[in-house]
């Protein structure tokens, strides 16, 4: 994926990688939310071949008016298709695809995948046929996987089998020809251990942690503040905040705004980003995450940086995953021990544990409820979110594709 203002400004950078990416015939991803008009014509003119940040109809028909395939998501948080399904007809269904876009093990477990995708299509309106295609050869034309999408001779037999197309319940599948799974059960057996992997285990390279690194340089009573959006996508805001005489941010708990940092935790660089986020909710203490897309560094909000410190340390400890701390102390943990990015622990335990953390994080504190607070904070340094966002260099306007002071 690559950020919009970037290929629209024809930033050279950018344009060189979508060249080497065009040259080498590999699909290029878009990501381009609420672009339109001569941006997007330039967009898919650069050679993007599909987006999955529609929001409206209108913005769908725009891009497959362009030649553009889109993603209809139906995520964990994100579930824009049943809107985008208004606008879907027999003459552009074939540019239309299911995806899900982040979904929790939870979601997995207790609704579906794609399955339940379909299903949601089907109880939309969608021709049961139809609704099966976009999840399938449509999705396969798009990616240029041509070795599937269909049952055939010389294609790859991975294929469903379910017991009535209204509900879509899958009773076998196959894979390469070989039955995988039957009655939702999965029917090979697997290894349950992540030994061999030593490269993976140990992926969060950090020095000493301390408070100096957080610190702010305020030098107004107003700031320039990221403000979450319950879609994917944020505000540029300038909000009033207060500061200390040395000019350090100050909490106040009558006001939506905290700290947020984005730690490099790759390459030993010692490389900090500090700035201030809105509508995140959280009343006391601090969340971090090694979930940070997309280059996955460590990720920090909190109300002061005693709580922050201590969550960053107990990542580097537990080599990843998630940490809640209140008071100086850890309260809940949620670990990725796989590249501070996976769990190797079963789906059912997983799925307490992300219950569990979760519930302390809202009841504990207060972060906003609708969200899940992982995949809302691992979404700030993301490179194609408009306008603000948050690395390890600083904050970042991505409508202008450069760092800005915080200073309003």
């Amino acid at each position: 994926m690559h950020e919009l203002s970037g290929v629209v400004n024809a930033d050279d950078g950018v344009l060189d990688e979508l060249l080497v990416s065009l040259n080498a015939n590999k699909l290029i991803d878009g990501h381009s939310p609420a672009l339109k008009e001569q941006g997007l014509d330039a967009y898919a003119a650069a050679g993007i071949r599909n987006d999955h940040e529609c929001t409206q109809v209108d913005e769908m028909l725009d891009r497959i008016s362009r030649g553009m395939y889109v993603y209809l998501r139906y995520g964990t948080v994100s579930k824009n298709m049943p809107t985008l399904l208004k606008g879907v007809t027999p003459q552009n269904a074939r540019f239309c695809c299911l995806c899900g876009d982040d979904l929790q093990s939870v979601t997995l477990r207790e609704t579906g995948h794609l399955d339940e995708s379909i299903r949601v299509a089907i109880a939309n309106g969608i021709d049961p046929i139809m609704a099966i295609q976009m999840a399938t050869i449509n999705t396969a034309q798009c990616t240029g996987l041509a070795d599937r999408g269909g049952i055939a001779p010389g294609l790859k037999a991975d294929f469903l089998l379910v017991d009535d197309l209204e509900q879509f319940s899958v009773n076998q599948t196959f894979i390469d020809g070989q039955k995988v799974a039957a009655s939702g059960e999965y029917l090979l057996t697997t290894e349950d251990s992540v030994t061999g992997f030593d490269d993976l285990l140990q992926t969060v390279h950090l020095d000493t942690f301390t408070a100096d690194q957080l610190k702010l340089n305020l030098t107004s009573d107003k700031a320039h503040v990221i403000g979450l959006q319950s879609i994917s996508r944020t505000q540029n805001l300038v909000l009033p905040v207060a500061h200390t005489v040395d000019g350090d941010f100050q909490y106040h708990p009558d006001e939506d705004i905290a700290k947020v940092a984005v730690v490099e935790r790759h390459h030993l660089t010692g490389n900090v980003g500090v700035g201030l986020l809105n509508g995140f909710g959280i009343k006391n203490g601090a969340i971090a995450t090694s979930i940070g897309h997309d280059s996955h560094n460590l990720v920090v909000v909190g109300t002061n940086d005693t709580d922050m410190v201590v969550a960053i340390e107990a990542l580097k400890e537990s080599q990843g995953g998630g940490v809640a701390v209140q008071d100086g102390q850890v309260i809940a943990t949620l670990p990725f021990v796989i590249g501070g990015l996976m769990s190797n622990e079963p789906i059912d335990t997983l799925i307490e544990h992300q219950k569990a953390f979760n519930a302390i994080c809202h009841d504990k504190l207060h972060v906003t409820a609708h969200f899940d607070p992982i995949m809302k904070l691992g979404a700030m340094p993301l490179d194609v979110i408009p306008n603000l966002r948050i690395t390890d260099k600083g904050l970042v306007d991505v409508t202008k594709f450069e760092i800005i002071d915080i200073n309003a």
